[in-house]
């Protein structure tokens, strides 16, 4: 019998798993986001946008999603109130749903 092919030995990786456990720089998210560093303080205090690190903020996945759903909101006109409010109602509708105990 042949020996494996080392590709054989391999299977799928799951990226989007690895990749939830990034933390990404004010920095970084800003040029994800196309926002500036004044904007994204200014959002992250509005939002109330949760962060860690204590010299430097780091921003989750989940962060960054809040993020780019508070801009898509705000170029498409909706203040920076509204757009808040729309990308906690769009979070909260997407988020899975837990069975309710009787």
């Amino acid at each position: 019998m042949a020996a494996p092919r080392p590709e054989d030995l391999l299977e799928p990786v799951d990226v989007m798993r690895h990749l939830r456990r990034l933390e990404l720089s004010l920095g970084q998210v800003c040029r994800a986001a196309g926002v500036s560093k004044t904007q994204l303080d200014y959002w992250t205090t509005r939002a109330r946008i949760p962060t860690k690190g204590e010299k430097q903020r780091l921003y989750t996945l989940d962060a960054l999603e809040t993020v780019l759903l508070i801009k898509q909101g705000k170029d498409r006109g909706l203040s920076l109130q509204a757009a808040i409010e729309a990308a906690g109602r769009f979070k909260a509708a997407k988020a899975p749903r837990v069975p309710r105990r009787n």
